[in-house]
């Protein structure tokens, strides 16, 4: 009977192939395409926080998410809507609408997004996340959507570390 041998580095390589299957678990989901829209309670409020600030949040959740998931061809989709913005300070809508706001006027924001993920082999995750900034101090110094952009990218972050079930 012949004895066969295996060089180290073929067992390094086994070894490290083993240990890697366990960790593919916990990668990001691969992402084909990524679909934002607004919801329809906040899609209400357009005409007090106007049009062009509701398609800006949407490109923004988009972009955050695509940059921080990896995309694949064979990936799965997300969906995200965004339920609910509050701005850190007016929107030009609101200037022009609201008597007794200037772009000194300002407050906590935030955003509640919700959706799901369906992966290639059809088997669907929802997502709830929301976020709001509690800490009036920092908004002196924010932007108008600060908090909410903070917001788009913490569930970024999560959902990169696979941790669908705790983006609530």
């Amino acid at each position: 009977m012949r004895a066969v041998l295996v060089s180290p580095l073929l067992a390094a390589l086994a070894l490290g192939a083993a240990l890697a299957a366990p960790l593919a678990a916990f990668a990001a989901p691969a992402v084909s395409s990524v679909r934002v829209s607004i919801g329809p309670g906040l899609a209400e409020k357009a005409d007090q926080i106007g049009d062009r600030d509701l398609d800006s949040l949407a490109a923004d959740l988009r972009r955050t998410i695509e940059r921080r998931l990896p995309s694949a061809r064979d990936g799965g989709v997300l969906t995200l809507v965004i339920d609910d913005a509050r701005p850190n300070r007016p929107t030009a809508q609101q200037l022009l609408t609201t008597q007794g706001l200037s772009m000194e006027s300002f407050g906590n924001g935030g955003a509640t997004i919700s959706g799901d993920y369906v992966d290639a082999a059809g088997q669907r995750t929802p997502i709830a996340y929301s976020w709001y900034g509690d800490d009036i101090r920092w908004a002196r110094h924010s932007s108008t959507w600060h908090d909410a952009e903070d917001a788009f990218d913490r569930l970024a972050r999560r959902l990169a570390k696979d941790q669908f079930s705790d983006a609530r």
